[in-house]
């Protein structure tokens, strides 16, 4: 099948489905996502084919307009996808065109969209120290007269808080504008979206610091009930500041 430029997203699924080689498309981004998509949303989507595979596809590696963005790539390559990197949460959340793998598509996404146990721990134990760490220095900024340094590390300490968070039930964060979408979605447990949802947006906005402190009460008992105690103990007395007064 011959396909004209510019093409569609329709035509290019027509004529990728129709190449033996190719052995899955994913669709990542709004479109993957019910009720994101707006008018300037583009179609971003990857091209899988098969490990030693020869198609004529490979000319469209890189192709990007304001309607189609293309990832063509192998697919060992696409088990490596993200694994890590800033693409996990995509392809954790993509949605499948093709699978010509009985499945295999979808393990491999599967995969991506749960870390492992020990990756989680791991992860969740350097978003607790960096958490701990912008929410002292703006608490003790707020207290020596530093406005402008307190909110500021208020707002750097959210996405430590959220990293750790969503490690802490082993996933990956989302992006920003998908984190209201993932939220009402998959909630994180132990934690209602909206009210933390409430805390991430006035302490990012003011640095309320009696709120950060209520926020860390929480954060530290799921911590230490997930085994993370010895990060936030290396903090000693500088604790009492986190905590409650």
């Amino acid at each position: 099948m011959a396909i004209q430029q510019p093409f569609t997203y329709d035509s290019f699924v027509e004529l990728a489905s129709a190449d033996s080689a190719v052995v899955g498309l994913v669709l990542k981004g709004s479109h993957a996502h019910e009720g994101m998509t707006t008018e300037h949303s583009d179609h971003d989507l990857y091209v899988v084919v098969a490990d030693g595979a020869t198609t004529d596809l490979t000319r469209f590696a890189g192709h990007r307009t304001a309607a189609l963005d293309l990832i063509v790539l192998t697919l060992s390559e696409f088990r490596e996808a993200g694994m890590p990197g800033f693409e996990r949460y995509a392809l954790a959340r993509a949605r499948i065109v093709l699978d010509r793998l009985d499945g295999g598509i979808a393990q491999i996404l599967a995969a991506k969209a749960r870390l492992d146990a020990d990756e989680a721990f791991r992860d969740a134990d350097g978003w607790l120290d960096a958490y701990a760490n912008s929410l002292y220095r703006s608490v003790k900024n707020e207290r020596d007269g530093h406005a402008l340094a307190a909110r500021l590390d208020a707002a750097d300490s959210i996405r430590f808080l959220l990293e750790l968070l969503f490690a802490l039930d082993r996933r990956p964060r989302p992006y920003n504008k998908c984190l209201e979408w993932e939220l009402a979605r998959y909630p994180l447990p132990g934690w209602g979206a909206d009210l933390l949802l409430e805390a991430v947006d006035r302490v990012s906005a003011t640095g309320d610091v009696s709120l950060q402190r209520r926020l860390f009460a929480r954060v530290e008992a799921a911590a230490r009930g997930a085994g993370h105690g010895a990060v936030l103990d290396t903090w000693g007395e500088d604790l009492k500041l986190m905590r409650p007064q």
